[in-house]
């Protein structure tokens, strides 16, 4: 017990009482009193006390900066602009869509997609006559990881159809990428936000013919085209002047790397299990080299030719064509107005992060960007 505990409950002494003591009122009452006013039963004291609880003072929460306003507005602006769009306004004027059946050879569909300089097609069940998912870099990837924990069946991989991919990945135990479509006439934002939920980097637009009530695939939107739109009509995202230090956007931690002599068939492992779609490639020193990128892989078993999966990284790269674009980065001190800017003008599908001396020090990639945009604040809006 505490001395302001023990004073609280102190004995003070008698006084003397008056010669003709006042009759008691019959209003008060004090089950503590007994003989003597004022004296305090000694059972008081085990008795445990009821004190008032005191409320800690409510702390209010820090005033936003000039700069803090400046970027909530220019998240509030791309999200309206992205409410208001419909995914058929991304698509150019005119477009090309190429759509695999299912029972197409999966060697077949590889030449196709080089040959068209694509990397994406969406399938298409004949059967049924219904939307069936969407063939990827990932897709091929999953299946050299196959055949190669399953040498026995490699002689066999001219006859893979495309019905049997899910049953590749069941095989090598990946999570599938969720199938998901959207009606083109549905907003950019409910796209983005499907994209999101279901890990997918492009999505399907799928209408319905009036007259046989049948699926028809209109196109795919990939993230690049959406933020790209947004770069190019949302004059607000110049707002966005928060330096990517202060921004809780990309990956810093637990990335996987490999070295110029690490060999292909291992950074395929590292895609496989991670569901990633790059690896940077780094020097002893961590000092940024290059990048590995899932279509790298398209590359280099063009023609049904899987012998170049030997290769080390650095010989791999050797084989990229002349008009790679490059790699892109960036350091913690830039911003999304000037990433925007770069995705305005070029076609980017993630940046490093470095520093001053080339060391990597992050990924930043275009589902973090999309991420961002969309969820940041959006529960203050209401």
């Amino acid at each position: 017990m505490s001395e302001a505990d023990v004073a609280a409950h102190s004995v003070t002494p008698a006084a003397s009482a008056p010669a003709n003591p006042a009759p008691e009122s019959s209003s008060t009452s004090n089950s503590n009193i007994t003989g003597h006013e004022g004296f305090v039963r000694p059972s008081s004291y085990l008795r445990p006390i009821r004190s008032r609880a005191v409320s800690a003072p409510k702390q209010r929460p820090p005033v936003p900066s000039a700069l803090d306003r400046e970027q909530a507005h220019g998240l509030r602006a791309i999200r309206a602009f992205l409410k208001v769009r419909t995914s058929y306004d991304v698509l150019p004027l005119s477009f090309r869509l190429i759509v695999f059946d299912t029972t197409l050879l999966v060697k077949k569909s590889l030449n196709i997609l080089i040959q068209n300089g694509i990397v994406s097609a969406p399938l298409w069940d004949s059967r049924s006559s219904t939307f069936a998912g969407l063939l990827t870099t990932f897709d091929y990837i999953n299946v050299v990881q196959y055949y190669w924990q399953n040498p026995d069946a490699f002689n066999q991989i001219d006859q893979f159809r495309l019905n049997s991919l899910r049953d590749v990945e069941k095989a090598i135990g990946v999570v599938p990428i969720e199938t998901v479509s959207i009606h083109p006439l549905k907003s950019l934002y409910e796209a983005c936000r499907r994209m999101l939920e279901s890990r997918a980097r492009r999505i399907p637009l799928v209408d319905v013919d009036d007259e046989t009530n049948r699926e028809m695939i209109v196109s795919v939107v990939t993230q690049y085209r959406i933020l790209k739109f947004v770069a190019v009509n949302v004059s607000e995202t110049q707002m966005l002047r928060k330096p990517l230090k202060e921004l809780d956007i990309g990956t810093y931690e637990d990335v996987l790397i490999a070295r110029m002599e690490t060999p292909v068939i291992e950074v395929i492992t590292m895609l496989v299990k991670r569901s990633i779609s790059s690896v940077p490639i780094l020097d002893k020193d961590g000092v940024l080299l290059n990048v590995f990128e899932a279509v790298d892989v398209i590359t280099l078993i063009k023609g049904g030719v899987y012998d170049d999966l030997t290769l080390s990284v650095g010989e791999a790269l050797m084989k990229r064509s002349e008009d790679f674009p490059g790699i892109y980065t960036c350091s913690l001190h830039d911003r999304l107005d000037t990433i925007f800017e770069t995705i305005r003008k070029s076609r980017v599908h993630r940046l490093i992060i470095i520093d001053d001396a080339n060391h990597m020090r992050g990924v930043l990639t275009l589902s973090d960007i999309l991420e961002y945009i969309l969820l940041e604040g959006e529960s203050d809006e209401g």
